[in-house]
């Protein structure tokens, strides 16, 4: 018994072994309308093993782009569209660039730093005290996921002083808007399971 790993590697194997071989047998045909026929067909093929792909752009060219790599780009037709380059599917890809600024405090990430940037540059006090409480309670979320050390606002508050170079703190008001936000949180209404209703 011969098995698949035996056999040749195929470019494409979503298309299967079976389309794979018409497509080998369409390189042994001389004539080249038979061989435009078989192309045709094996196109049709294809085309019927994704039906759902059928209004998707360019579909019909994909394809032929397909029936091209599976050919090892040795098919001579005449191809509908103008089909992918071979020399384009093994050029590498640009390298992306990677962020290179350096996170103080990786347990909080860049996201808090982006914050206290924003809460620096607020005018309204009120305002700023919302955010600079919304800020310190996510820093407390943040280390005590990240540490299983307690958290103490002194803490937080030594912290939130350096992300911020010292322009930001937690005063007594700012403590006060943390702890109501954490009742609030606490205290929020469960919502009603309407199959527990049922059962009950």
């Amino acid at each position: 018994m011969e098995y698949n790993t035996q056999k040749m590697r195929m470019p494409l194997p979503e298309y299967g072994r079976s389309v794979q071989d018409m497509v080998n047998h369409a390189l042994t045909i001389t004539e080249k309308d038979e061989r435009q026929r078989c192309a045709n067909t094996i196109i049709d093929i294809m085309g019927n093993m994704f039906p759902h792909l059928r209004d998707v752009p360019d579909f019909k060219h994909k394809l032929w782009d397909h029936l091209a790599i599976m050919s090892d780009f040795k098919l001579d037709i005449d191809y509908p569209y103008e089909i992918v380059r071979e020399d384009s599917l093994q050029a590498r890809p640009d390298v992306l660039p990677y962020p290179q600024t350096r996170i103080r405090f990786p347990h909080y990430g860049k996201t808090i730093e982006r914050l206290i940037d924003q809460a620096i540059a607020l005018e309204d006090a009120d305002e700023k005290n919302h955010l600079v409480a919304l800020i310190a309670n996510h820093m407390r979320k943040a280390f005590i996921t990240w540490n299983r050390d307690s958290i103490d606002d002194d803490k937080i508050n030594a912290d939130l002083k350096e992300l911020s170079k010292g322009k930001l703190e937690l005063t007594p008001e700012i403590l006060q808007l943390m702890n109501v936000r954490v009742n609030q949180h606490h205290n929020r209404p469960k919502r009603n399971n309407p199959r527990r209703n049922h059962k009950n």
